[in-house]
């Protein structure tokens, strides 16, 4: 069977609901494709608040968020949605394969958005010693069970990493009566936002254990305890400071991978440091007519900056059909100092607009200073009294600043 349509957009959650509505207010026809049988991605089991501070201006719960992208969708009849929908192939031609109970669809389209999100870290990816038995969950996992099929992972329970979703369970497992021993992190420094810290971790006297790691998972049919072991400079564990912690159940929480198979499969090259696609200010990939935008492209703080990309990405996708977006050149933008990554990779000229660009740090740091360089011509500063790692920073830089720069450089120092 086969279908044609404007744009494709590959993920119903925040970024692709946004999405769809950015472009199909602009005219054209649109078909969202969605593996799972509802709209709103992972927002559907956050049910804490903190949603949608920045966007607005109020918190909501996911749910909540979620909904409401949902009921402005419905008053665009050019909108279609397409739920249990795999794909399972894509070509360098924009053609798409899916799969879903009306059988195998070839889906022609002129523009692409992938709004796929991304994956926890598995015990696979972290490779911990040990046996193999039953109560070891990620922490996305522990949030389906509780809050939407109404299960108790445990009763006993350590979480490995702080992660903004491990601490936000642990707090949610205590109020339903587990005992969270504590959480532990491998590094020097949290990796969840402060927020979650003081709420989910501080306000339930719940420990903390940054340089340790849990270097062995013991029990036979059922978790029945894990070693923990501080680590050392360079991260290696010290095995004769191990110590035994008992437990029932060790949730991950350890990072989350941007899911981008597909893109691989057509050879848009993927940035190391992000885990997605290099884009451009208008979130184009390096291959002709596709477009990424949130957890697909880089792994967010705050769903407000995935919504706020994925608007940006419909928008893209619409002036692409319409020949509107111009490049006389291409170039890429460096980082250096305490800069770990940023979005967007590169900038194309003509520049007619504010470009917002994501960052982050590679350690926490007072005092901070943001420069962007031309050369070894200092263009713009931005101070900062703390950065970390955690938080993302955020800024907008107006056209002027960017126009007639040539080796733009981004550089963080103190």
């Amino acid at each position: 069977m086969q279908k044609e349509v404007d744009i494709t957009i590959i993920g119903g959650g925040p970024a692709g609901l946004s999405a769809s509505i950015s472009s199909a207010e602009r005219g054209k026809s649109i078909l969202i494709l969605e593996r799972n049988e509802e709209l709103g991605g992972v927002l559907n089991q956050c049910i804490h608040p903190g949603f949608g501070v920045i966007y607005f201006k109020e918190e909501l719960t996911g749910p909540e968020y979620a909904y409401r992208f949902i009921k402005e969708m419905e008053k665009y009849p050019n909108i279609e949605v397409w739920l249990e929908t795999m794909v399972v192939d894509i070509t360098e031609d924009k053609k798409i394969t899916a799969i879903n109970r009306d059988g195998i669809w070839e889906i022609k389209t002129k523009a692409i958005i992938f709004s796929t999100g991304c994956r926890e870290r598995t015990r696979g990816n972290l490779q911990i010693p040990g046996t193999r038995p039953a109560g070891i969950y990620t922490a996305g996992t522990a949030q389906r069970l509780v809050n939407i099929e109404g299960y108790l992972p445990g009763e006993k329970i350590l979480i490995l990493g702080s992660g903004d979703i491990g601490l936000i369970m642990a707090r949610r497992l205590k109020w339903e009566g587990a005992e969270v021993i504590g959480v532990v992190e491998k590094l020097p420094y949290p990796g969840g936002l402060t927020r979650n810290l003081v709420q989910c971790l501080e306000d339930y006297n719940i420990p903390l254990y940054l340089k340790h790691t849990v270097v062995e998972i013991l029990g036979k049919d059922r978790v029945e305890g894990v070693y923990i072991a501080p680590v050392d400079d360079n991260e290696n564990p010290i095995i004769e400071d191990k110590k035994f912690i008992e437990c029932d159940t060790l949730l991950l929480s350890t990072g989350l991978i941007p899911e981008n198979d597909l893109l691989e499969n057509i050879n848009i090259p993927l940035d190391p440091r992000t885990q997605g696609p290099y884009v451009d200010q208008y979130l184009y990939t390096l291959k002709e007519g596709i477009f990424s935008c949130g957890n697909s492209l880089l792994v967010n703080d705050l769903v407000d900056y995935v919504t706020l990309q994925g608007i940006l990405a419909g928008k893209s996708a619409v002036s692409y059909i319409n020949n509107e977006i111009n490049m006389e050149k291409r170039v890429h933008i460096q980082i250096d100092g305490n800069l770990r990554l940023v979005v967007p990779q590169y900038l194309s000229f003509p520049i007619l607009e504010d470009i917002t660009f994501y960052f982050r740090v590679k350690e926490p740091q007072k005092s901070a200073i943001l420069t962007l360089k031309d050369k070894d011509k200092r263009i713009k500063e931005w101070r900062f009294p703390v950065v970390k790692p955690a938080e993302m920073i955020v800024i907008k830089v107006k056209p002027e600043f960017l126009r007639d720069i040539e080796n733009p450089k981004f550089f963080m120092e103190g």
